[in-house]
């Protein structure tokens, strides 16, 4: 296409780096497992992200919310790690892998991480709520973005 300037062209020798937004929902767990399976067939590196929320009410509501969420990522990693290891660790699984820790909006730490670590594609679980359905889920918020390809598992 004449006229159209791409800084920064993804996907032309397969994915580098996948990259699926995780919490302790099933959906999720599954998109995870997608992910690690196509980062495995492509070669490509993992990163898994947990937003943790952050809430601007009262003190010990919002402390209390930190302390969840911390101990949320805590328990992420931990089965994460535990799952890979079970499976003969990087190695053996075949899969280079993070795990990183975001607070905020999920949909805007996710866009900023996948910016940040110029992910190629982007794996999400489907959403549980049924409020989504009014306002718009992260993975629709994420396809009409239009930057990665995005798949939300079911």
């Amino acid at each position: 296409m004449s006229g159209v300037a791409n800084d920064f062209e993804r996907g032309t020798d397969g994915p580098k780096l996948i990259l699926a937004g995780i919490d302790e929902s099933d959906s999720a767990m599954r998109a995870a497992a997608y992910a690690g399976g196509l980062a495995r067939r492509q070669g490509a590196e993992l990163a898994l992200v947990y937003v943790r929320p952050i809430v601007s009410s009262t003190a010990t509501f919002a402390a209390e919310t930190v302390k969840t969420g911390e101990a949320i990522a805590e328990d992420l990693e931990k089965y994460l790690t535990e799952a890979v290891e079970s499976r003969g660790g990087t190695e053996g699984y075949g899969v280079r892998w993070r795990f990183l820790v975001r607070a905020g909006d999920p949909y805007r730490e996710l866009v900023a991480a996948a910016e940040e670590l110029t992910a190629d594609a982007v794996v999400v679980g489907a959403s549980e709520s049924v409020g989504h359905r009014v306002i718009g889920s992260i993975a629709v918020r994420l396809v009409r973005a239009g930057r990665w390809p995005v798949t939300v598992v079911p």
